[in-house]
């Protein structure tokens, strides 16, 4: 109970520790299409530090994305949210944000390239630290910063939460290179036991650093505060649960500082 409150006063002095942080849209391309991201950075920190790629839920690049990637800035890491999608599209509703993410999941190599143009445009920017990237992945984008680890790109950690598991891809010893830590829920239909089970498995076979966290009772979306409305507006099962976000962002944080230089 003590580690687990004070994660949760972790989380909060986190939210209210932006004062320094600059967060601005930018914009980019991966191959003919426009991809619109936000980058936040510490105007405070001198010098250049790791870099982390925040890909966001189905919903597109969204203002719970950037919160995300100001309260990595706030930690001392320059951080670009994602836009998988091209034009910074955000869904209106589940309908157009499976569409979305059903065009990009079906798609491996358009979602690679877009994933490479971000860490392209990442690379470029004058604090970034060579060689020290890391990923966070929520919902949709944890699945997909999962299968950029399976596919060998240069991340040295990534951190999923509430991520889907499953994969067609098939991974051997030495094909994942980063550190991997995956956090959900127990009660998330989205990821069943069955997938939990097979991703354990896959994980154990290719040798890889993993740690998989399950949050009895939790369900999906569990670190978003606008979980519950958008159950209520959606009638879809998710929920926040504040306990299980604040525990998920201090182990994912543990792993950024034992990680990246």
């Amino acid at each position: 109970m003590k580690k687990m409150l004070f994660a949760m006063t972790m989380l909060l002095f986190a939210q209210f520790s932006l004062a320094a942080v600059v967060g601005r849209d930018v914009e980019y391309r991966a191959g003919d299409k426009v991809m619109k991201g936000f980058l936040a950075i510490d105007d405070s920190v001198r010098g250049k530090r790791a870099g982390v790629l925040v890909v966001p839920e189905w919903w597109g690049v969204n203002d719970y994305a950037r919160k995300r990637a100001r309260m990595l800035a706030a930690e001392g890491y320059v951080a670009l949210v994602v836009d998988m999608y091209g034009e910074g599209k955000v869904a209106a509703n589940p309908k157009e944000a499976g569409e979305l993410a059903g065009s990009v999941n079906k798609n491996p190599p358009l979602a690679l390239a877009r994933f490479q143009a971000a860490e392209k445009f990442l690379s470029k920017q004058r604090e970034f630290k060579k060689g020290e990237l890391a990923a966070f992945g929520y919902c949709f984008g944890g699945g997909v910063v999962l299968n950029m680890a399976r596919a060998g790109e240069p991340l040295k950690a990534v951190a999923t939460f509430h991520g889907i598991l499953a994969t067609d891809v098939s991974v051997k010893p030495g094909d994942i290179k980063s550190k991997i830590r995956v956090f959900t829920g127990e009660a998330d239909p989205a990821v069943p036991p069955e997938q939990v089970s097979a991703f354990k498995t896959e994980m154990d076979n290719a040798k890889v650093d993993y740690k998989l966290v399950s949050y009895p009772g939790v369900k999906h979306t569990f670190t978003n505060r606008e979980a519950d409305s958008y159950a209520t507006q959606f009638n879809l099962p998710l929920k926040y649960d504040p306990a299980a976000d604040a525990d998920s962002w201090t182990q994912a944080l543990a792993l950024l500082k034992a990680t990246l230089k």
